[in-house]
């Protein structure tokens, strides 16, 4: 891990689903060194983003799911940075609400992506929505984690294409089988670990939310 770091970029902008529409601030992740990096998720303000990145080569920019707000400038992105733009096909429909016609490339679960002499696995956790995934950084012990899981229970699932006994399954099967000390990154507020978070597994199915 050749000066491996992990950056936050927070930007703020309209979630739309359903007919409803929320303001909201998402957290972009910049995992990479001083040479190169993998953007995660790509939220509201391309300026910002670029800026971040400074002048590294873009290995790819990783939507870890297809709502409008956390794909709003991916294909500018990719565009300007020369870089593919990946989601997983799961979420096809959700990406032709905010980019008809546009092309990404697919991501599978297992996939791993090659960045500052290391990887990033892709981890498909279906339930927020279809093609909904993680990003896990074994050697940073770091999980991006999207709208999955959050400090506090899982992502929302009251929404068209999605589902909580899911997203359930998902965090149970996937994320909470990950190391303890796994520190969760997510797509917005303050992040947490996975061994934080694996106790209250019976809360929030007792809860259903």
């Amino acid at each position: 891990m050749s000066g491996l770091r992990i950056d936050r970029v927070v930007t703020n902008g309209v979630f739309e689903l359903d007919g409803g529409s929320w303001d909201v601030d998402n957290n972009i992740w910049l995992v990479g060194n001083d040479d190169e990096v993998v953007i995660v998720d790509a939220a509201h303000d391309e300026r910002a983003i670029t800026e971040a990145v400074g002048g590294r080569r873009v290995v790819a920019v990783v939507c870890t799911h297809g709502h409008n707000d956390h794909v709003t400038v991916a294909p500018q992105l990719g565009e300007h940075l020369d870089a593919p733009v990946l989601l997983h096909p799961g979420d096809q429909e959700l990406w032709e609400m905010t980019h008809p016609g546009r092309e990404f490339r697919n991501v599978t679960d297992g996939e791993r992506i090659a960045v500052a002499g290391t990887e990033i696995e892709v981890i498909h956790t279906p339930g927020h929505s279809p093609g909904s995934v993680c990003l896990h950084l074994p050697e940073a012990k770091a999980l991006f984690s999207g709208d999955t899981l959050f400090a506090g229970g899982p992502g929302a699932t009251g929404r068209s294409f999605s589902s909580f006994p899911t997203i359930i399954s998902s965090i149970e099967k996937r994320l909470f089988a990950l190391p303890e000390d796994t520190r969760v990154h997510t797509g917005h507020g303050d992040g947490t670990t996975i061994g934080t978070e694996a106790p209250h597994l019976a809360e929030w199915i007792a809860r259903g939310h």
